[in-house]
């Protein structure tokens, strides 16, 4: 089958501008550019709209609704440019400071608590690979229910920072836990110490971001893990998902190559296009979930509504001839069954 992909890679420029030549003096890959830009784009927006509603006099709630639209809007980019960095490190010495303005400055305004995420995802979920000892395993849920996923989230919201520090401490990380532990109590300290100074600028600045977020998060990777082979959970290529040609795809720095991503963690963004295009044919014989236009959130929202048969019509099929809807969604059920 004959794959054409419309999602970002990198194209070394004809021209430079002077931004970018000093750009590259800070950052370690020049094809994290973009994240610079997101940078002070978040700064100057979000950031700037959320201390204006702290000023004393000034909390309109028109402007809240503004505040938290443009939160909304610039969520997915930020999570996924805090994603990347966790991974690879954006500035380079002797500026490496600068690598905590993303989780430690900017997170707390999209309901980021600092260290949590990367002691998630980087300290926990990636060398567990969605597997029993992972805490956010979507392996024991049966992945089309809407009472399933409202436990998952509802175990995640309140559990998640007791059971990563008992998690972190059992794997002798007691460094890492003593960050992520740090992280989200100063952050917690600082909303309630924030609601005596202006209740209502904290429960949109803070507390709304950080319960979309979450929620958000855990619909996400209950997208990207929700197809799993029970013949084989721990292979990467049937434990999670790929989504190409999306808008998402777009926005969010490649985030639907998840297979790709699961393969080699530290794989640059700009790459997974390539990647997934060169081992296709593993992808084949593998029998990986791949979908075209459509990312997790979509993914999600199909299950919780259980329309496989608009998730068949998405269904990319990397061989020769195309199953039926019947056989595609057949294929779909058996791979969200409890295990």
């Amino acid at each position: 089958m004959q794959l054409a992909l419309s999602d970002p890679t990198y194209s070394p420029p004809t021209t430079e501008s002077s931004v970018e030549r000093i750009a590259e003096r800070f950052i370690h890959d020049r094809r994290d550019i973009p994240f610079l830009k997101l940078m002070v784009l978040t700064s100057a927006i979000v950031v700037s709209t959320g201390l204006v509603l702290f000023v004393p006099g000034q909390f309109r709630w028109w402007l809240a609704a503004v505040h938290l639209a443009l939160v909304i809007y610039f969520m997915g980019p930020f999570v996924l440019m805090l994603h990347n960095t966790s991974h690879r490190r954006l500035f380079k010495r002797p500026w490496s400071w600068m690598n905590q303005f993303i989780p430690w400055v900017l997170g707390p305004f999209f309901g980021e608590s600092p260290e949590t995420y990367f002691a998630h995802h980087v300290g926990m979920h990636h060398p567990e690979n969605n597997l029993e000892a992972d805490l956010s395993s979507t392996m024991t849920y049966q992945r089309d229910s809407v009472l399933g996923f409202l436990h998952y989230f509802l175990r995640f919201f309140f559990g998640a920072l007791p059971e990563l520090c008992v998690y972190l401490s059992k794997r002798n990380r007691r460094a890492l836990m003593f960050r992520c532990l740090s992280g989200e109590l100063l952050f917690y300290a600082a909303v309630v110490g924030l609601c005596y100074v202006n209740w209502r600028a904290t429960l949109v600045v803070f507390l709304l971001p950080f319960l979309i977020t979450r929620f958000a998060m855990m619909a996400g990777n209950w997208g990207q893990h929700a197809f799993i082979d029970a013949a084989s959970p721990e292979n990467c290529y049937r434990n999670s998902i790929t989504c190409i040609n999306s808008s998402y795809n777009r926005r969010c720095f490649n985030d639907g190559y998840h297979i790709g991503h699961h393969i080699k963690q530290t794989r640059h963004w700009t790459e997974m296009p390539g990647d997934f295009l060169a081992n296709a044919g593993k992808y084949e014989e593998e029998r990986a979930i791949v979908f075209d236009k459509l990312d997790f959130f979509g993914v999600w929202l199909c299950l919780m509504l259980g329309r496989y048969d608009w998730l068949a019509k998405r269904y990319v099929h990397l061989g020769e001839v195309r199953p039926s809807e019947d056989e595609i969604i057949g294929l779909l059920r058996t791979r969200t069954a409890r295990i």
